[in-house]
């Protein structure tokens, strides 16, 4: 069979068409970047893991009532999805610092806050994906008042079904950064796209605060299928 024209490749998927106008299908790839790819590596089967992670996750909160662009998960790297205008924006929910926080405001790595914290980065990586306001957002066209108090909504609700489900797993949720779109077939619609994997959340090990995401890459701290395959394993996922 002919291979499908790639539509858009990010640096760990592919889109390509789907079976009708208002569907894509999304394919998971191993590779594996850092600081705006200026790090990058290939790991097979982490493309396998992310998706079947990412389905598990996208389906859990399709069962809270959250609107995702989730379809159904076609095979090991495979998902289809509603086609969507993504915004431009990554949406950031932060529950313990780590990472960039801590190195721009000197925050001591591994607080716990006293409540989520909502940011909000420009997705430019010739920019270094910058922090951004919500005025900004609404000034800039990227997104209006009324999708920016709903995004917020559901990020917060996001957040609250998350912690819990990797709680109950032995995992903490220390952040995760995840991407909304305007469904092509409503663009009044605002829904979760993208993906949540290890590879858009930190998660750490409840006692041992091993981490368990992107950053055993990032950091070089070990094997990073290892990480996954650990997470993919509490969910149930892989045995």
């Amino acid at each position: 069979m002919p291979t499908k024209k790639v539509l858009y490749e990010g640096k760990a998927k592919q889109l390509v068409k789907g079976p009708n106008k208002d569907t894509l299908i999304q394919i998971f790839k191993d590779d594996a970047t850092a600081y705006n790819k200026k790090k990058h590596k290939i790991f097979k089967s982490k493309g396998v893991l992310n998706n079947k992670i990412s389905e598990h996750i996208m389906l859990l909160l399709t069962s809270k009532k959250i609107p995702t662009h989730f379809v159904k998960r076609i095979n090991d790297r495979e998902q289809l999805i509603k086609k969507c205008e993504i915004i431009p924006i990554e949406f950031v929910v932060r529950n313990v610092a780590s990472g960039s926080i801590c190195s721009r405001l000197g925050i001591k790595d591994g607080l716990k806050l006293k409540r989520p914290l909502l940011e909000y980065y420009l997705k430019e990586d010739s920019l270094d994906d910058p922090i951004v306001s919500r005025d900004h957002l609404e000034l800039f066209g990227w997104a209006t008042k009324k999708e920016i108090e709903k995004i917020d909504q559901m990020s917060l609700k996001i957040n609250h079904c998350l912690i819990n489900h990797f709680k109950k797993k032995g995992i903490t949720l220390v952040d995760f950064k995840i991407e909304f779109g305007r469904l092509s077939s409503n663009k009044k619609k605002i829904v979760l796209a993208d993906e949540i994997s290890p590879d858009s959340c930190r998660l750490w090990d409840n006692k041992s605060k091993t981490k368990l995401d992107k950053d055993v890459f990032r950091k070089g701290l070990g094997n990073l299928i290892d990480a996954y395959e650990e997470v993919a394993s509490r969910l149930g996922i892989v045995h």
